[in-house]
């Protein structure tokens, strides 16, 4: 099947594999669960901090986990340093029209906010006696933490779509909407993530569990005015995904990973805490489908002349 499209697409594809796939995931929940925690920081009570706590354990470790995986997926993985320090006057590589340098740099920042994040939520908890983490938990010093933490929360969670959106690869720069569409699954995995940690670790916090279930409904909500926004703004290009991708956006995606949770929430029919885990497992899923179809989708699209080929 041919699909017309500007003749400025003529790159081959990247070769993104299951690792890249699951980096985009893993960062835009990190990213996410850092926004949570920053706006419970900022605007929470007492009783929100073990959730505070827990949000900023998922974020620094999805920091962690997105370094080892793209350190891992280079072909020299041990000269991942070169990406941050040049090699010959060790001073800081940083090129501000690279969407990689600067990918790279964010996600530095990003674990700076989740470790002071961390480290605050575990003074406030009495869980260590450390002057890093006192400090850390010092109001103005969280007050400001928050507020950075939030805007790298939210740069981790968008930019793997920006980073497509810039590329010349077909179905990722015919859109404008994957930063935006990204951003919400993000928070939305974030959530999910959250309301099964504080299941699994028996954490009683019916106040803060009602506000998460309650932002959670909004965030699908945009999040499937995203997705769609995103398939009508492809135009033409659209056809690419009438295939096995175009099936698991709209099935595994909209279906499993936002609609049916939010029909769960609307018209209960399982009891409660049950019902919730299952709801977050299906956002859980379709957060990480999105990135699968989304990225391999192009993959597979071959461009000739003004065309695609499938």
């Amino acid at each position: 099947m041919q699909t017309s499209v500007p003749d400025t697409f003529f790159s081959s594809p990247p070769h993104f594999r299951w690792l890249i796939v699951l980096y985009f995931f893993i960062g835009g929940l990190a990213g996410g669960a850092l926004v949570l925690a920053s706006l419970m920081r900022l605007f929470g009570r007492a009783e929100d901090r073990p959730l505070v706590h827990l949000a900023s354990e998922v974020a620094l470790a999805g920091a962690v986990l997105s370094a080892i995986i793209l350190t891992v997926d280079l072909t020299r993985p041990l000269r991942f340093w070169h990406m941050v320090i040049q090699n010959h006057t060790g001073l800081p590589m940083f090129k501000w029209w690279s969407p990689m340098s600067v990918g790279v740099w964010g996600l530095l920042v990003f674990g700076v906010f989740a470790l002071v994040a961390w480290l605050g939520a575990l003074a406030d908890q009495g869980r260590t006696r450390w002057g890093v983490a006192r400090a850390a938990a010092n109001p103005a010093v969280a007050a400001i933490g928050a507020v950075g933490g939030m805007a790298a929360g939210l740069f981790l969670a968008g930019y793997t779509g920006v980073l497509l959106a810039v590329s010349n690869r077909p179905i990722w720069a015919d859109s404008s909407w994957l930063g935006v569409l990204f951003l919400f699954s993000g928070v939305s995995t974030a959530i999910a993530a959250l309301l099964l940690g504080a299941r699994w670790r028996g954490l009683e916090l019916p106040s803060t569990i009602a506000w998460l279930v309650r932002f959670d409904r909004i965030t699908l909500a945009l999040e499937a005015i995203a997705l769609v926004c995103f398939v009508v703004s492809l135009g033409a290009v659209a056809r690419a995904l009438v295939n096995g991708w175009g099936a698991l956006l709209v099935l595994g995606v909209l279906g499993m990973g936002v609609l049916l949770p939010l029909g769960m929430e609307w018209r209960p029919r399982i009891h409660g805490a049950q019902r919730m885990a299952l709801a977050a497992a299906c956002v859980l899923v379709g957060g990480f489908l999105l990135r699968a179809a989304v990225l391999l989708s192009s993959e597979q699209v071959r461009v000739l002349g003004t065309h695609v080929i499938r």
